[in-house]
């Protein structure tokens, strides 16, 4: 990781769960990590329980819903750090209803953040490494193993939809970028189940239903999601780590 040291990352819902672990993780190995998301005070908070390691947290507002935020953040990071190195699209979100019971809204809300902030996100970083010349760039997309099954849960159904799309952008960023002839790469890591707060915000109204998930088996927990992000920064840089399946020794599918 010691060609990282004082570079500069971006990860989007930075938070809380697997983006604050990433965000930790990152800082910890000497990076400049602007971590974004609608909350920024917790990551205010957690930039100041880091003020004392090698690297620096750097919290930014964004409602990554929104192109002309996120563009506006690109544009902050290149006026002020002169620009992105590793992007980790790490936000993405979940309704609870099923295909049936689903709403153009809700399915919307998902596909705005899951696919489409992502894609500009990625545009838009592998766009800054062009710009000035890095040709060492990584881009991250934080999937999930519902990106590559489909299980009896219902209230996934869409989610796993979005997720699909995300492993088909992967593929799809890697040939783009071959045929660029640089060597910025591309990574998908899709965890199964972690325990984190999405489970709790998908069930709001009924809390004990993610309580019943994570209680029902050894879960993954978020830095073992950080180390993966980790490990593939850390490969040779004629090295692809396409795609990194995980999930807990006791999970099933």
């Amino acid at each position: 990781m010691e060609r990282w040291r004082g570079r500069v990352a971006l990860v989007t819902g930075a938070s809380a769960g697997i983006g604050a672990a990433i965000c930790k993780s990152l800082v910890t190995e000497g990076m400049k990590v602007v971590g974004a998301a609608r909350n920024v005070d917790r990551i205010q908070a957690l930039a100041q329980e880091l003020a004392k390691e090698s690297g620096t947290l750097i919290p930014l507002k964004c409602d990554l819903t929104k192109d002309a935020e996120i563009l506006s953040m690109f544009e902050r990071i290149k006026n002020d750090f002169g620009g992105v190195d590793v992007c980790i699209n790490n936000a993405g979100m979940s309704w609870k209803n099923s295909l049936l019971e689903g709403t153009p809204k809700e399915w919307r809300e998902m596909l705005d953040l899951n696919v489409v902030a992502l894609c500009l996100c990625t545009k838009e970083a592998v766009a800054s490494m062009r710009e000035r010349g890095v040709d060492d760039g990584h881009i991250f997309h934080i999937n999930s193993l519902g990106g590559h099954r489909v299980t009896p849960r219902n209230a996934t159904h869409f989610y796993s939809a979005t997720k699909f799309a995300v492993t088909a952008l992967v593929e799809g960023l890697r040939q783009e970028l071959v045929t660029a002839k640089t060597h910025i790469r591309v990574t998908s890591i899709s965890p199964g189940v972690v325990e984190t707060e999405f489970a709790y915000r998908m069930w709001k109204d009924n809390p004990s239903l993610a309580k019943d998930l994570y209680s029902s088996l050894k879960c993954l927990e978020v830095e073992d999601v950080a180390a993966s992000v980790v490990y593939a920064l850390s490969t040779p840089q004629h090295v692809q780590i396409h795609d990194i399946l995980m999930r807990a020794t006791e999970q099933k599918m």
